[in-house]
């Protein structure tokens, strides 16, 4: 059994220190193979006993004995998993190359990105009495991300339902003091596009952010933030999700006193919500 199966094993019982130094070792496993036991305590603010006891509760015999697979992992990682990526027709080779097609799709569009529109987007969605999202199936989760962005600093920001009469329903309560936001990754939903003319028309301001510039929301939007386009609707999916976190942590930065604390408080909120009730 592997150090990272004897971890996700145990994960659910450990305590604090222990699931702080579990936790690191699965994400940052490539800085815990080069230090020593006294260096990771001090890193995550624990002490050095802590390190081996936790070793010890995995099954070696002290943090050595754990560091030594660790860094065997390290090693596949950099020797064994490139020869296995360069064998075509295999699972490793098929892998290799769609996380190649994301990132070239992801570096065009970090080159071609419209920043001018990123940052009226930005004033847009900081002066928006209320902000409607307006996406079409496979943007759903990524419009979800974008609310859980935006929700953390206090915007006024939700989804709205995506049937013909449900649109229809959402433009005819707008105002021209908010923003109607369509996301699209494969123009799968015409009428979001419609329905943002219509927007337009009884000049409600409107944005868009799309897998593609040529997909019907971008006419109807006064900004738009458009990804490299890409024939698979998985590469495109990835693509406007990296534009919303681009987005979100331009939002952080420009409206930073409206996220101050904001994470320390949920944090804080989840740990009084998961204490039993008396």
């Amino acid at each position: 059994m592997s150090y990272e199966e004897r971890i996700r094993l145990e994960r659910s019982n450990l305590s604090k220190s222990f699931a702080r130094l579990a936790d690191f070792l699965l994400d940052s496993y490539v800085e815990a193979a080069f230090m020593t036991a006294s260096e990771l305590a001090h890193a995550l603010n624990l002490d050095a006993a802590t390190v081996v006891r936790f070793s010890q509760h995995l099954g070696y015999e002290g943090f050595p004995q754990l560091q030594r697979e660790i860094r065997q992992r390290v090693k596949d990682d950099l020797l064994l998993h490139p020869r296995q990526a360069e064998q075509p027709n295999t699972s490793p080779g098929i892998a290799s190359t769609a996380l190649r097609d994301v990132s070239l799709a992801l570096e065009r569009t970090r080159i071609s990105l419209d920043t001018e529109a990123l940052e009226k987007l930005v004033e847009q969605l900081g002066q928006a009495r209320r902000i409607v999202v307006l996406a079409e199936g496979p943007a759903q989760p990524t419009a979800y991300s974008l609310v859980l962005f935006l929700e953390e600093g206090g915007f006024p920001i939700y989804i709205a339902r995506y049937g013909v009469a449900d649109l229809a329903r959402t433009v005819n309560i707008a105002t021209t003091q908010d923003l109607l936001l369509a996301m699209e990754v494969a123009g799968q939903a015409p009428y979001i596009a419609r329905a943002l003319g219509e927007a337009q028309a009884n000049g409600i301001p409107t944005a868009a952010i799309i897998a593609s510039a040529s997909l019907a929301s971008a006419r109807y939007a006064d900004t738009v933030l458009a990804a490299q386009a890409h024939p698979s609707i998985g590469v495109g999916i990835v693509s406007l999700e990296a534009i919303v976190y681009a987005l979100a942590q331009v939002m952080r930065w420009r409206f930073a006193d409206r996220f101050a604390g904001t994470e320390q408080a949920i944090s804080a909120l989840v740990d009084r919500i998961q204490q039993p009730l008396e």
